[in-house]
C-alpha cells in the first residue's frame, strides 16, 4: 500500500533554504518530557520483566527522569542558553506540573506529543482520534498557556488521518516522519514535516547500541559538521533528541554538556526551537506543497 500523504522531493531539486542571518544549520533540542503508565509496557532498559505488572525495575528508570533528571537537563540547557523544544505528554500537566511551571519561566516551545507514552492511537477509530486529540491538544494548551502547533506520536505512531485532523485543530506540523533534513510540506493543507531525528537520539545511540558518553559527543559533533557541509547552497535542520531518564543519568551528564558546548559555538549555526523553523520556513516557502521544500 502506497500513501498520498507527502510526494518524493530530491533534496539537490529544491529551492534553497535561507536561515536568518546567514545561518546554515537551524538546530534545536527535542526534549521528551513523558509519563508512562504503571501497568503498561513501553520503553525498556531490561526486557525480561517489562510484561509484568507493576514493573519496578523499568518503570522506576523511566520515572528517574521526572523526578532527577529533568532537572539536571535544565542546568544544562539554561547554561548553554538553549531554549528547549519539548514533546510533552498532555498526563505531564497532571502528573509533574513542576515541570510545566519550569517550562513556563524559561519560554519553552511545546508540541503536542500525545496523553501519555503507554497510549499509541494507531489503532483508533475516526471518532476516538478525534477526541483523542482534541482533549490532548486542549489540556497542554490549558497548562501551558499557549497552543501547540507541533505533534510528535508517542513512539512516532499516527494512522493515515493524523495530520488531517492536527491540520483541523489549527496545528501546523509534524516531526514523526524522520525521512529528511529539511522541512517539506505534506499535501494536506497547511500541514509541514519538520524533520526529527530517530538516530540522533539518546534512547537509540545509549540504549539501542549502549554507546558511551565520549561516542555521543562524536556522533552530535559529526552530525553537525556533515550537516554544515552540506548546507553550503541550502540550509539544513539538526535536532539532538533527548529523554532526561537515559541522558540526565549522572555518568552521562557531562556528555551533553560537551555536545551542546560544541553546537552552541559552531559557525553558522542557528539554535532555535521546531515552533520557530516550521514558522520561518512556511512563511519563505508559501508556495510549495506535497514534498517540495
Amino acid at each position: 500500500m502506497d500513501h498520498q500523504l507527502f510526494d518524493y522531493s530530491p533534496i539537490v531539486e529544491r529551492p534553497p533554504i535561507h536561515w536568518p542571518d546567514g545561518a546554515r544549520v537551524a538546530f534545536y533540542v527535542g526534549l521528551n518530557v513523558e509519563h508512562y503508565e504503571i501497568d503498561r509496557p513501553s520503553t525498556s532498559i531490561f526486557p525480561d520483566t517489562r510484561a509484568l505488572a507493576p514493573d519496578p525495575l523499568n518503570y522506576g528508570w523511566r520515572d528517574y527522569g521526572p523526578r532527577v533528571g529533568i532537572w539536571r537537563l535544565i542546568e544544562s540547557l539554561d547554561r548553554h542558553q538553549v531554549r528547549a523544544s519539548v514533546m510533552l505528554n498532555s498526563d505531564v500537566a497532571e502528573c509533574y506540573p513542576q515541570i510545566i511551571r519550569a517550562g513556563r519561566e524559561r519560554n519553552w516551545v511545546w508540541a503536542a506529543h500525545g496523553k501519555n507514552n503507554s497510549t499509541l492511537q494507531a489503532d483508533m477509530s475516526p471518532e476516538e482520534e478525534r477526541a483523542y486529540l482534541t482533549e490532548v491538544i486542549g489540556t497542554i494548551e490549558g497548562a501551558t498557556g499557549r497552543r501547540p502547533l507541533g505533534w510528535l506520536g508517542p513512539a512516532l505512531t499516527e494512522t493515515f488521518r493524523t495530520p488531517g485532523l492536527l491540520a483541523e485543530l489549527g496545528l501546523r506540523y509534524v516531526l514523526d516522519w524522520a525521512n529528511d533534513d529539511q522541512p517539506y510540506r505534506l499535501n494536506v493543507p497547511g500541514m509541514l514535516s519538520v524533520p526529527y531525528s530517530i538516530e540522533v537520539n539518546d534512547i537509540q545511540l545509549f540504549v539501542g547500541k549502549s554507546l558511551s558518553g565520549p561516542e555521543f559527543v562524536r556522533i552530535v559533533k559529526d552530525q553537525l559538521d556533515q550537516l554544515y557541509a552540506d548546507s553550503a547552497s541550502s540550509g539544513r535542520v539538526m535536532s539532538l533528541v533527548l529523554h532526561p531518564f537515559v541522558i540526565s543519568q549522572p555518568f552521562r551528564h557531562r556528555y551533553v554538556d560537551q555536545a551542546l558546548e560544541y553546537v552552541v559555538n559552531h559557525p553558522g549555526v542557528w539554535v532555535t526551537t521546531s515552533d520557530e523553523i516550521a514558522e520561518h520556513y512556511s512563511a519563505a516557502h508559501s508556495g510549495l506543497s506535497g514534498g517540495g521544500a
